[in-house]
């Protein structure tokens, strides 16, 4: 994947990326179980806006627990998607760090050793059920209207009792036991939040029959043992804080500030899902969307930051830090509205545009869109590709479109290739003599400024001159040029286009 190294270079020397002890250590922890989506890129985002406004360390952490959900190539996908997007980790698989390693997967005999010392002070214990035993549970309280949960049954075993079973191999999960009552702590967005854990759930599994520890444990020792002092993640885990607190207090660690973002939601008000490409990062990325309208948008719908009204605009990465507030944040659902991005896409693209600075990576982006969509036009050499071209297009259609892809459209595809048409007399509606004429006019006569209000004119006096409706003559060279029926002002066609390469189409059709 290419990326602007210019911007990147200077985003990670503004974030002087380093490895020292913070006070404020926090963490992006995704699943690679599919494509990080606009909900996921929150989280990530708020995270490393609260470290970097408090001058702390943004850590990724891939949580890979559930193997059997894992998708290839997921982690490396996060990654660059994350870099995309300029939130670059202080820590992570890649950079490594001091409290490495990053991926959950390759923590395994950390997990084993801490399941110990839980064991040991027996707030933990060898569960032998079997799967079938489970399942008589859950159909039984099912069958009573109850929830389903675990009866802690194999807490009374006794020492002798596991010890045989252990050495004759029996298969075992390992439970932490819940306390009974309230369990309580201050969210940094919601306030105080109580939940009663023991009486709605049997004890977890926190180290599986595999093995591989439970998202509960590992997230727990991983936090400690990263150091992390706070924990920004959504609103789904509220509910499991207590349970998290309740291992802290085990292995008599002390917790993390827990903060707990809320929802975000399709415009429908329909849960998100990493199943829809359409919220994807890579999707926006592939469509021409640009990062900062990317960030942008997700915190308008978010909260964090003084009430900009409705005024529509784009704050740099350094903005956003500056201005970041958590205790701004809503505390209601966030419903996004996808027309909204694309507005944010426009203000981005004009910022772009306005900066010769930005051209490179500009027409960069452009030709490998173009040449993405039109493969076999680069084969046969009919893409009008050169630099000035590009920009031209660019500032000719920022108005026109709301993301880079807009310009690969069938109805902007003429902008970089002659079109495939064949002769037709009756769309054409005039002679081609007169199309002729046009073409040699173009030729012979010297043009300091090809823009549309010469072109204009000069159309205007030939249709007169040569007594041809000015709509029919519009009408066949909109055909000529672009092969469409219907679309942009002839006059802005030939000027985007060129004096060059109107005259190459004129003369390709007409021979």
């Amino acid at each position: 994947m290419k990326y602007n190294i210019f911007r990147i270079t200077n985003v990670l020397f503004m974030q002087k990326r380093f490895f020292k002890k913070v006070q404020v250590r926090v963490r992006f922890a995704p699943s690679p179980t599919g494509s990080l989506h606009v909900g996921g890129l929150r989280t990530a985002l708020y995270n490393y806006l609260f470290a970097r406004a408090n001058n702390g360390a943004f850590i990724l952490r891939i949580e890979d627990t559930d193997q059997s959900r894992c998708i290839p190539d997921a982690i490396e996908k996060i990654q660059c998607d994350l870099l995309w997007s300029g939130i670059i980790p202080d820590e992570d698989p890649i950079r490594g760090g001091p409290a490495g390693p990053y991926i959950q997967s390759k923590r395994l005999e950390i997990y084993k050793d801490q399941v110990l010392k839980l064991i040991n002070n027996q707030s933990a214990y060898y569960c032998f059920c079997t799967e079938n035993r489970l399942q008589l549970l859950r159909r039984e309280a099912i069958k009573r209207g109850e929830v389903p949960k675990y009866d802690n049954r194999c807490r009374h075993i006794s020492n002798d009792e596991v010890k045989a079973k252990l050495d004759k191999g029996s298969p075992f999960c390992i439970r932490f036991k819940l306390s009974a009552g309230i369990e309580s702590f201050d969210d940094l967005i919601y306030g105080k939040i109580e939940h009663d854990i023991a009486q709605r759930e049997g004890d977890p599994i926190i180290i599986k029959t595999d093995g591989y520890p439970t998202y509960h444990f590992a997230n727990v020792v991983d936090d400690h043992l990263m150091e992390i002092s706070h924990v920004l993640r959504g609103i789904e885990w509220q509910v499991s804080t207590p349970k998290h607190i309740m291992m802290y207090k085990a292995f008599n660690w002390t917790p993390p500030l827990y903060g707990h973002l809320p929802l975000v939601l399709n415009f429908d008000g329909s849960k998100l899902s990493k199943r829809q490409s359409d919220i994807s990062i890579e999707s926006f990325r592939k469509e021409g969307i640009f990062p900062l309208a990317v960030l942008n948008y997700v915190t308008h719908a978010g909260g964090g930051f003084d009430n900009k009204g409705g005024a529509l605009y784009i704050d740099s990465y350094e903005e956003l830090i500056k201005q970041f507030n958590i205790s701004k944040i809503k505390v209601s659902s966030n419903k996004l509205s996808p027309p909204k991005l694309l507005e944010f896409n426009r203000i981005e693209i004009a910022k772009l545009l306005a900066n010769e600075k930005n051209n490179a990576f500009l027409i960069e982006r452009i030709k490998t869109l173009v040449i993405e969509a039109f493969p076999n036009r680069q084969t046969d050499g009919n893409l009008q590709l050169d630099d000035n071209h590009i920009i031209s297009v660019l500032k000719w259609a920022q108005h026109r479109i709301s993301k880079l892809s807009d310009l690969v459209s069938p109805k902007l595809a003429f902008l970089w290739h002659i079109p495939t048409t064949s002769f037709d007399d009756t769309m054409l509606g005039c002679k081609l003599d007169a199309l002729k004429i046009i073409s040699m006019k173009l030729i012979e006569t010297e043009i300091q400024n090809f823009n549309k209000e010469w072109i204009n004119k000069y159309l205007k006096e030939f249709a007169n001159e040569h007594e041809i409706s000015y709509p029919t003559l519009m009408k066949a060279l909109r055909f000529v040029l672009s092969g469409l029926k219907e679309g942009p002002p002839v006059s802005e066609m030939m000027e985007v286009l060129g004096k060059d390469s109107t005259v190459l189409r004129i003369k390709r059709y007409i021979s």
